[in-house]
């Protein structure tokens, strides 16, 4: 649609030019009548003239970056041009200058206007091309940093599930129906742009089931949900970065709190935990937030609020406007 308005645009650009053009050569600066100006006959020959510039001409020269030589060619095409319409057309019999000075915007005038339309439409067309291959870009490097998440989440369920299996064997066929969800979310669900925030809130409620099965009698979890609304949407697997975060990171025996409010569009989540801060520095440490920032940056550029306190506990907070 959009290359058919592109073309559509141009064709009725060139029409009301030559309309005007022919419009403006006879009243204004003519003192023939339509039926015997000489005038519209050079006209035929002016399209040729300036079709074969745009079409032939401008691509080649542009193409070979011979600027120079462009402009020695586009000259001497307005000057014999010019000549012609002078001696063979209007007959007129003056002299060189007079010629020149009389009737070379004729000549000028299309073949300046139609190279300045030539060099805009190719503009155009760099920038779409610039803007699509940035969206490219975009998506590549969004799915980049989605992969590093997948595999992560997964992980730790397929621990926590082995681990029941031997310990607490009746509690696995639920975990697994759990992992069953959390699998076709994030294989599935998670490569569109944006999802349902109830089902992305019901992948963390599972992830968060499998933590404190997990660390039972290790951490104490705190998860508190307060939201007015589920039919909002937003980028998949975001929060589960900074949850995530929290448990890797956290030390033991300590509190994680994780508190999630969604309020007239605006979501906030803020998580906080413990932290070892010999560690806080390490790269390990960083990289998944470093991911998540990216992630935000792009998709929501800034329609956000992303920031790290390290006083006596590490909280993250990430507010985000999902309207």
């Amino acid at each position: 649609m959009k290359v058919i308005n592109k073309h559509i645009s141009q064709v009725l650009v060139h029409i009301l030019f030559w309309m005007l053009f022919v419009f403006v050569s006879l009243f204004l600066f003519s003192s023939y009548h339509w039926s015997d100006n000489p005038f519209l006959q050079y006209v035929a020959l002016l399209v040729v003239i300036v079709y074969f510039n745009n079409l032939v001409l401008l691509p080649f020269f542009v193409k070979k970056k011979l600027y120079v030589v462009y402009v020695l060619v586009f000259t001497t095409i307005a000057f014999l041009g010019t000549q012609l319409y002078c001696y063979a057309f209007a007959q007129c019999g003056c002299s060189l200058f007079k010629c020149l000075s009389d009737y070379l915007w004729q000549s000028l005038v299309p073949l300046i206007f139609f190279s300045f339309i030539w060099m805009l439409y190719r503009f155009i067309d760099k920038q779409d091309e610039i803007e699509a291959i940035k969206k490219e870009h975009t998506e590549m490097e969004l799915k980049f940093l989605k992969s590093q998440i997948n595999p992560h989440v997964l992980f730790n369920n397929l621990n926590t599930i082995y681990a029941y299996a031997i310990e607490k064997p009746n509690e696995v066929p639920e975990m697994i129906l759990m992992l069953s969800d959390n699998l076709k979310h994030v294989l599935y669900e998670s490569n569109a742009k944006t999802i349902s925030l109830d089902k992305e809130i019901q992948f963390i409620d599972n992830y968060m089931k499998f933590q404190k099965l997990r660390t039972e009698g290790v951490k104490e979890i705190q998860y508190k949900k307060s939201i007015d609304a589920m039919h909002h949407k937003i980028a998949p697997l975001l929060l589960i970065t900074i949850i995530e975060n929290a448990f890797k990171h956290s030390t033991l025996n300590s509190l994680i709190s994780v508190d999630i409010k969604v309020e007239n569009g605006v979501l906030e989540c803020v998580c906080e935990n413990d932290f070892d801060k010999e560690k806080v520095s390490t790269t390990a440490f960083k990289i998944g937030l470093q991911n998540l920032e990216k992630r935000l940056e792009l998709i929501y550029n800034n329609t956000y609020d992303f920031s790290i306190e390290k006083a006596k506990t590490f909280k993250v907070r990430l507010k985000l406007n999902l309207k």
